[in-house]
């Protein structure tokens, strides 16, 4: 599936575009040592070391997954057991604010003289109408959103669709336990900044996106089915096969969704 930035909610429930952050993190780790353990299914996670003492678990996670999922690689479990403090992509806490839910509204709706139909090919509307007939949606509605937003909307429900929940997924089952645990948590970004990836596109890259999940729409679990697959076995040469198979397509979003992240995420690590 193509791009993805975790912790923003759409109509109560967080949502992704895709998943590519999933390995956003691991894609810092450059040189670093995988941490070793025996089980059958290793994760994605990796240990960097500074020399002076300073060590940092690199997690690979996916935001939205299934009771069936658990539990999580034991490699997780040996890096929370082991750390000190958290760092996720949004402070604990920051995707259960109220005015997240309004402001991602006020970001995805389109003026009152717009329209999303307008703005796309007849094809095209035509198969964001037909999707929203067929889950239940009012099309109008749709109409209503800007194209980053709509397609928010349509992974967020097949994904709901296949059982897959925010509340279920890595960051928050370990944003939880820290908080039990009295164990310190942090964030690398804020919402509004992750808005932001979205708020500052350009008309053609929010069609980009919304192109992108219309033609990944039939194919959704069995994609999801895999991607779970690879992750949990440490399957890198799947996990890249199956998340940047399209990226030549769309420079300009791998950058400002991924590469600009990972860069600014580094001297924070770092330190």
């Amino acid at each position: 599936m193509g791009l993805r930035v975790g912790g923003v909610p759409c109509n109560g429930g967080e949502v992704t575009i895709h998943s590519l952050s999933l390995i956003a993190i691991s894609l810092l780790c450059c040189g670093c040592g995988r941490l070793s353990v025996v089980a059958e299914d290793k994760g994605c996670v990796w240990v960097a070391e500074s020399g002076r003492g300073g060590k940092v678990f690199l997690c690979g996670t996916i935001h939205l997954l299934r009771e069936s999922d658990y539990p999580l690689p034991a490699a997780y479990e040996v890096a929370y057991a082991a750390a000190e403090e958290l760092v996720f992509e949004l402070p604990p806490g920051a995707s259960e604010s109220p005015e997240l839910s309004r402001r991602m509204q006020e970001l995805g709706m389109l003026p009152a003289d717009a329209a999303l139909q307008k703005q796309l090919p007849a094809e095209e509307w035509k198969r964001v109408s037909d999707w929203a007939t067929r889950r239940g949606v009012d099309p109008a509605v749709m109409d209503r959103m800007r194209p980053w937003y709509a397609s928010l909307l349509m992974v967020a429900t097949e994904y709901a669709a296949l059982g897959a929940a925010a509340d279920r997924g890595v960051d928050q089952f370990f944003e939880e336990r820290a908080k039990k645990d009295g164990k310190a948590g942090s964030g690398l970004e804020t919402v509004e900044q992750q808005l932001a990836l979205f708020s500052g596109m350009t008309g053609e890259q929010e069609r980009e996106v919304l192109e992108q999940t219309l033609a990944e729409m039939a194919s959704v679990e069995a994609e999801y089915e895999n991607m779970i697959r690879a992750w949990k076995q440490g399957d890198l040469e799947a996990l890249q096969a199956l998340l940047f198979r399209e990226a030549e397509r769309y420079p300009d979003l791998m950058d400002s969704f991924l590469n600009a992240r990972n860069r600014a995420w580094v001297p924070v690590l770092a330190k």
